[in-house]
């Protein structure tokens, strides 16, 4: 059963996430940056008939890649742990699980936005997104359901 946040307990849990989030991201660039190391390096060698490498190096970069990938997917983890659901590293959609009228909705929240200001069905995706304002008057978490 999945916990349901009130929009109070979401916007103090948000700092949080903003954090895990950019840990994400960061972890993420430096495993395209090994990448693209590790390909470079293959082409150099391709390109120059078999060139000799370091394998000590390249095994330096294989293991740092790992590394920062389980970063990043710790970071993730956080997310989830705390009760949210990561829709998409990269643009950097979260949504948390609130209670509506007795029906599961989410707060949605998206990277560079201020505060959680939106929410949606959970049918209706982030296409749906509704200004939080519009549907719960004057206090933004007047509907939501506390857990």
């Amino acid at each position: 059963m999945p916990r349901f946040f009130n929009l109070r307990e979401a916007q103090e849990l948000l700092p949080h996430v903003r954090a895990w989030l950019e840990e994400a991201l960061v972890a993420k660039s430096s495993v395209e940056d090994i990448d693209g190391e590790l390909q470079a390096l293959a082409a150099h060698v391709v390109m120059s008939g078999g060139v000799e490498i370091d394998p000590v190096a390249v095994v330096r970069k294989k293991l740092r890649r790992q590394e920062e990938a389980e970063r990043a997917e710790q970071a993730v983890r956080s997310i989830e742990g705390a009760g949210c659901i990561v829709k998409d590293v990269e643009n950097g959609l979260i949504d948390f699980p609130a209670l509506l009228d007795g029906h599961e909705v989410y707060l949605c929240w998206k990277r560079g936005e201020a505060r959680i200001e939106h929410w949606h069905k959970v049918e209706d995706g982030f296409a749906g997104r509704r200004r939080i304002g519009d549907e719960f008057g004057d206090d933004p978490g007047s509907g939501l359901r506390p857990n």
